[in-house]
């Protein structure tokens, strides 16, 4: 089985691709390297690869991150997420990898790929981890505006993630809010508490993020707006605590001889916080397995996020999510993405 690498897709294109696609190849994953072929010679020149390992597909189109999405698959039908989801499509490849633009990255997914039967809006969802295991956290940003039903969605979607994937028997499913009781939180809340108490899904209730991240749920959904602004926000906090450790352990000789004694304790902490060791969010409610990345993913984020892909694969998510619509999500609604 083939997964697709968007060599086109981190800020700084394609190094981390091709070193990340040199370096997966040496453990026996089969990737396909999608780009304009001409920069990515060119960048195994400067960086002395005579002989990549790894075929090269040419797709002479570029999104970039300012790019719209609707525009930019309008405009360069030919750019590297286009051509590697198609493979896709086309049963070439089983998965696409990218740390390109999202929201390109979401509307090509769901044009060229298409909607699973059933599901109106695809969500992005990422893994976060929490005190005790890791946790299904989405939609982070495709969808900044939802119905109830999304949000229903949502919940069925990444519970089968959970389940396949992280093999949780009966996943949580929690509703971010400002408080626990049910009458708490928005309008959009409010509604889509009664859809998902009502649904057969194991709904644990509404969560505040210090729920989430003492691990009293496996799945948490929200609309896109709010769960961008929650992750970027768990992020900044994360990098404030790494940066604020590391000025104030270089200070005195006592700091540095505590760090020395505690280092096996931060190293276990940096490696639970860091966003590399995923790699990439996962699309969840198109026919087809898509991850997309940070942009500013290095070549162990991109490894990590194949690795993520091909564990996907092997727990054959994409047939599971479609059994489970079919049974769980009533009706279907149009979608678009403007």
């Amino acid at each position: 089985m083939t997964i697709v690498l968007d060599a086109m897709g981190s800020d700084e294109c394609p190094v981390p691709e091709i070193l990340a696609a040199i370096e997966l190849n040496s453990q026996g994953e089969k990737v396909l390297l999608v780009g304009k072929k001409d920069l990515i010679e060119e960048n195994l020149l400067s960086l002395k690869i005579t002989n990549l390992p790894v075929s090269i597909v040419d797709a002479p189109d570029i999104v970039e991150m300012s790019d719209k999405p609707v525009e930019s698959f309008r405009q360069k039908p030919n750019n590297s997420m286009a051509v590697g989801l198609r493979l896709v499509q086309q049963g070439q490849a089983e998965a696409f990898v990218t740390a390109g633009n999202t929201g390109a990255a979401a509307f090509n997914a769901i044009t060229i790929l298409r909607r699973l039967t059933g599901i109106s809006r695809p969500a992005l969802a990422a893994i976060i981890p929490t005190k005790t295991k890791k946790c299904v956290f989405m939609d982070t940003g495709v969808n900044a505006d939802c119905r109830p039903d999304f949000l229903l969605e949502f919940a069925v979607l990444g519970s089968v993630y959970a389940s396949k994937v992280f093999g949780i028997a009966s996943p949580k499913v929690g509703l971010l809010s400002i408080g626990e009781e049910a009458e708490k939180g928005s309008q959009l809340v409010k509604d889509a508490y009664k859809l998902l108490h009502a649904s057969d899904l194991n709904f644990y209730g509404n969560v505040e993020p210090k729920e989430i991240y003492a691990g009293l749920v496996d799945v948490v959904v929200t609309d896109g707006f709010s769960g961008n602004i929650f992750i970027k926000s768990s992020e900044a906090v994360g990098k404030l605590v790494s940066e604020t450790l590391k000025t104030n352990i270089s200070k005195s000789i006592f700091s540095i001889l505590g760090y020395l004694l505690a280092k096996p304790a931060f190293t276990k902490l940096k490696k639970m916080m860091d966003p590399s060791e995923t790699g990439a969010a996962i699309l969840l409610g198109v026919n087809g397995l898509t991850f997309i990345g940070h942009g500013r993913s290095d070549a162990k984020a991109l490894v990590s996020a194949v690795k993520l892909a091909r564990h996907t694969l092997d727990n054959h998510l994409l047939e599971e999510l479609k059994i489970q619509v079919q049974q769980k999500v009533p009706g279907n609604q149009p979608f678009s993405l403007n």
